[in-house]
């Protein structure tokens, strides 16, 4: 395996330096021809795949809380808005 590709501290990756990471992995094993030699990298971009998965999996549901949470501050101040009006 290429060490410059397939850093050592890829765990705190952020997941675009992951995809490009894998799109870089992708490109070596499509120029190789001999895919016997290639079996360690192929198990490396399964890894990664997945890794990546999780990362993703883990920034949708950090959006969606946020969103949720931004959503139900305006909607509260809406509706004090609308009592204070009332009164």
């Amino acid at each position: 395996m290429n060490e410059k590709i397939l850093p050592d501290d890829i765990e705190s990756k952020s997941l675009s330096e992951l995809t490009d990471i894998a799109d870089r992995l992708i490109q070596e094993l499509e120029s190789k021809k001999n895919l016997e030699e290639s079996i360690d990298d192929y198990q490396y971009l399964i890894k990664l795949n997945n890794l990546i998965e999780k990362k993703f999996q883990k920034d949708s549901k950090n959006i969606s809380e946020s969103t949720k949470q931004k959503i139900e501050e305006l909607t509260s101040k809406k509706n004090e808005k609308k009592i204070s009006q009332n009164c």
